[in-house]
């Protein structure tokens, strides 16, 4: 049973980045917007939440410096394609190269030092239960995930402001036309999206492990991205995809553990050949795809002069 619960445990911290990450692109590709830029992101929250948080010794302040790094990325993702009206795959693949350099610069002086870890909750009596308490013994950030997903799933389909802006992502010359300013309900989901990345690159060095590693998001940003298409844009199945994902990485750990005498090269490369199967698959379900897929999706919008 401690190996049962160990497997689970650490699946469960697996995929609190990917859904962290892949719920604020969600939001951002309800308005319209895809924001390839997701890895860089994640990677300047990493750096950020482990620099500040290792040079104060608080866990929250790293943790808005994380928000506020991803955030900051974003804005200049926001500018440039809703401003400049740039376009919005070269921009996004500009970013994530910018913030894989820029972290390497700025995280140089933190490798190998310790970091402060984000410590797990211990609820009296329920994480004494058989089997069930494991789950009352997860860091908070595992319970803000599970917590932002309802909570998103409520926005967007339960609120006027979540109606508003799925208007805006399907079609935005309506949205304009009955008088919802476009460009700015398209900033503040970008803005949103940045700043949950920023809170998933964050985890990495602060609850995943309580360390600086450059590029240590390894591509988890580009399964993010992959997650939101597999989740066909709905939150509870982002949710689901996330511990399907997070349970192909972590099995292929145990898997190579075991010594199967399975190729490591294969092993490590899982969890990206699952994200093509899953692509793949997903894709072949037209209808489905037509009924969610934001139908403004990476279309850039000017206004009428």
């Amino acid at each position: 049973m401690g190996m049962v619960e160990a497997v689970i445990l650490t699946i469960i911290t697996a995929s609190t980045p990917l859904l962290l990450a892949a719920l604020g692109e969600l939001v951002t590709e309800r308005s319209g917007v895809i924001n390839l830029g997701v890895e860089g992101m994640m990677i300047m929250g990493a750096v950020s939440g482990f620099a500040v948080s290792y040079l104060t010794g608080q866990p929250l302040l790293g943790l808005a410096a994380a928000v506020l790094a991803g955030m900051a990325m974003a804005a200049l993702f926001g500018f440039m394609t809703l401003v400049l009206v740039a376009n919005q795959v070269a921009t996004g693949l500009a970013l994530t190269l910018f913030g894989l350099g820029l972290s390497g610069l700025v995280g140089d002086p933190f490798a190998g030092m310790p970091g402060v870890r984000i410590q797990p909750l211990h609820i009296p009596v329920l994480a004494d239960i058989p089997y069930l308490g494991l789950l009352f013994r997860l860091d908070p950030m595992s319970y803000l995930a599970v917590a932002l997903t309802i909570a998103i799933s409520w926005f967007l389909f339960k609120s006027r402001a979540g109606l508003v802006l799925r208007a805006v992502g399907d079609n935005h010359q309506s949205a304009h036309a009955l008088g919802y300013n476009v460009i700015r309900i398209r900033f503040m989901a970008v803005l949103f999206g940045g700043a949950m990345a920023g809170l998933g690159g964050a985890y990495l060095s602060m609850a995943y492990t309580t360390q600086w590693l450059e590029n240590m998001t390894g591509g988890r940003g580009w399964i993010a991205l992959a997650l939101v298409v597999f989740a066909t844009w709905l939150p509870f199945r982002l949710l689901l995809g996330a511990l399907l994902f997070g349970a192909v990485g972590i099995l292929q750990l145990h898997a190579q553990a075991f010594g199967l005498g399975i190729p490591s090269q294969f092993l490590n490369s899982l969890p990206y050949l699952t994200t093509i199967l899953v692509l793949v698959l997903i894709s072949r379900n037209r209808l489905t795809m037509r009924a969610n897929t934001p139908a403004s999706l990476g279309q850039s919008f000017v206004p009428d002069r």
